[in-house]
């Protein structure tokens, strides 16, 4: 039968703490310093890849409400206002085709933005590694080691003084 710690239902000081498994589990004070800088870089990493991920939501919305135009049949062009105007002696108007395109920007409504494999993918991705992140983080604080704990607190505070203006509030960020 193996042997195996039965988890402690009380903070501990202790300094052998394993973290993840029994293969982790410091020797030395440098060891348990160095489990425990681990944890606080591991908690600014989840803080960073929320703001990240708030970041590029924000920009994707932006590109998408800047992606909604319809087209306008009978709609004279800017190009053929400057022609028909007395007033105006030249112009030119090119968009990012090259061509001058009958359309009108239009708002978007708040209805849910279609599937895009260039934007729903990386935030899959984001979410994913936010989750990996938060239940590392969760298991190290489940070891109910005081040093864990703090550590993973004090990555928390660095992390969202250092970015936590990026990362917008909403029902994941925790």
């Amino acid at each position: 039968m193996a042997s195996s710690m039965p988890m402690p239902m009380v903070f501990t000081t202790s300094h052998h703490t394993p973290l993840y498994g029994n293969g982790w589990t410091p020797a030395t004070g440098g060891g348990y310093a160095g489990t425990c800088i681990f944890l606080v870089f591991l908690a600014i990493a989840l803080r960073l890849v929320f703001a990240v991920k708030a970041v590029c939501e924000q920009r994707w919305a932006i590109a998408a409400r800047r992606r909604r135009f319809v087209l306008v049949q009978g709609r004279t062009t800017e190009a053929g206002r400057i022609d028909q105007d007395p007033d105006a002696k030249t112009g030119a108007l090119i968009t990012v085709n090259g061509v001058e395109e009958n359309v009108k920007v239009v708002q978007a409504r708040d209805a849910f933005a279609p599937f895009r494999l260039s934007i729903d993918v990386p935030r899959a991705i984001m979410t994913t590694i936010i989750a990996a992140i938060a239940y590392l983080l969760m298991l190290a604080i489940m070891t109910m080691n005081v040093g864990y704990f703090l550590s993973v607190l004090l990555g928390v505070f660095l992390g969202e003084l250092a970015v936590g203006r990026y990362a917008r509030n909403d029902e994941n960020f925790h």
